[in-house]
Parts: C-alpha cells; sequence; structure tokens
C-alpha cells in the first residue's frame, strides 16, 4: 500500500517538521500516550532513521492517515486507503454536521469547526460565556449564545484564534498534547489560555456523543476524528504564512492587543 496523490494533503509538504508533530502523535499513540498497535509509521525504517525530521518521510505520514481513514479489510483489496475529503466527510457525518460533499475541503472543515463551537457553546453558562466575550474583545452588549455564535463565526474567518483554541482544546482532550493550563504549555498564563480552559469541558462534552459512535464503529475514528481536526487547523495555519503568521505568533499578537488594551 502506498500515498495516493490527494490535493487535499499536498500543502503539507510546505510544513516545517515542528509543525508535524502533533500529526505524527496522533498517528503513533493513543489517548492514554501508549503506541498504536494498528498504526505501521513508527516501525517502518525512514522514520526510526530521520524522526523527528518529519519530511523525510511526509509520504509514509500521508499514507497512515489515508490508511486510517478506510476499512483496514477492504485497504488490502483495494491497495489503497481513502482520500482526505472522504475522511473529512466521513469525520462531518458523524457530528451531523450540515454541508455539501461538492464544496471546497476548506469549507466543510470550517462548517465542522462551527458545528463543534455551536453544541460547546449550548453547554457553556452565562457567565462562560461573557468571560470569552471579555478575553476575545468581541465587544457584546447582550451575554447570550446566539450573539457569541455569531461573534465566533465571524472571527473564525478572520483569524487563527478560535481554530487553534479548538484544535488545542480537542487534542489535549484525546490525550495527543498535554494539558493547556499547565505551567509548561505555551498557553499557560495567556488569554487565550483562559478561553482555552473555558472550552475545554463544553468541547468535552459536545464530542462524548459522537465519540461513543466513534468508538462503536471502530478504533480507526478515534484517530480520524483528531486527524481532521488537526489537517484542517494545520491548512489554516499554512494559508497564513505569506503573513508571517506561526503558532507563536497566534498567541503572542493576540497577547500584544490584550495588554495594549490596559
Amino acid at each position: 500500500m502506498a500515498y495516493k496523490f490527494d490535493i487535499d494533503l499536498e500543502f503539507s509538504r510546505e510544513l516545517k517538521n515542528e509543525e508535524l508533530n502533533d500529526l505524527v502523535s496522533i498517528i503513533t499513540h493513543d489517548k492514554d500516550g501508549s503506541a498504536r498497535w494498528t498504526e505501521l509509521l513508527s516501525i517502518s525504517g525512514l522514520y526510526k532513521t530521520h524522526y523527528p525530521n518529519h519530511q523525510k518521510y511526509l509520504e509514509l505520514i500521508l499514507e497512515e492517515i489515508q490508511r486510517f481513514g478506510g476499512n483496514s479489510f477492504v485497504n488490502v483489496f483495494r491497495g489503497s486507503g481513502v482520500l482526505y475529503k472522504e475522511i473529512l466527510c466521513d469525520v462531518a457525518d458523524k457530528y451531523k454536521v450540515n454541508y455539501n460533499r461538492k464544496a471546497d475541503t476548506e469549507l466543510i472543515e470550517t462548517n465542522l469547526f462551527m458545528k463543534i463551537l455551536e453544541t460547546s457553546l449550548d453547554k457553556m453558562s452565562q457567565e462562560d460565556i461573557k468571560t470569552i466575550s471579555q478575553e476575545l474583545d468581541l465587544k457584546l452588549t447582550n451575554f447570550d449564545r446566539q450573539a457569541l455564535m455569531a461573534s465566533l463565526q465571524i472571527l473564525i474567518k478572520q483569524s487563527l484564534i478560535i481554530p487553534f483554541v479548538i484544535n488545542r482544546t480537542i487534542l489535549m482532550g484525546v490525550g495527543c498534547i498535554p494539558p493547556i493550563i499547565t505551567g509548561g504549555s505555551i498557553l499557560a498564563g495567556t488569554a487565550l489560555g483562559r478561553v482555552a480552559t473555558i472550552f475545554t469541558g463544553p468541547i468535552g462534552w459536545a464530542i462524548t456523543g459522537a465519540w461513543t459512535a466513534i468508538d462503536l464503529a471502530g478504533p480507526a475514528y478515534r484517530v480520524t476524528m483528531p486527524l481532521v481536526i488537526q489537517i484542517a487547523f494545520l491548512r489554516q495555519l499554512y494559508k497564513a504564512k505569506p503573513k508571517g503568521i506561526n503558532i507563536n505568533s497566534i498567541i503572542g499578537g493576540f497577547e500584544k492587543v490584550k495588554n495594549n488594551e490596559k
């Protein structure tokens, strides 16, 4: 089985090795930090020789993504996994996202982010909504879910702040990154860290129902969900690079704005 050319994954060739760290971690490690017994990446010679220079074995990473997206038994007969958009649509279906399969991949990813936001906001208290509004400087006059959702929908299209928070929160929830509020975290003590902490519980609750269905559907879904979330975020990060934006600048730039307001 080999990587099948996938236009929706080719952007990853332009990413730095450190930007691929979480993607590789999702593939190779389970929620409890143990190695996934279904993955083949970490036993490959290229991985063992070049890790953590992920670009040296990028096609093996992309092959694993496609392999997890398809039923392993079916993959044997067709000789490859499935293209990323099919994996994305499968995850979107599990979360009951409203989307058109003919739409651009990026739009479907955005709709997925918005569905997670919408579901998580339903679980938040009014005090949480007020805090998020204040920390993100949304200037809401009414601290209700509808007003916050409308503002976040605009924000999610204009910046990487909300996709970044959703990404960090979900990856933390599935054990791919350490808790966002610990001292060693890049978000610790920041305004974004406070926002992410509020989202932690509601986003966790938002994915619980779908997670049960995912567990029943098979272990591969426990990999494809965080994979899709990570790829969707990396795509936005890649598109923002010409503007000089990276993960540290998302946090630093936001904190600078907040500090200047004080």
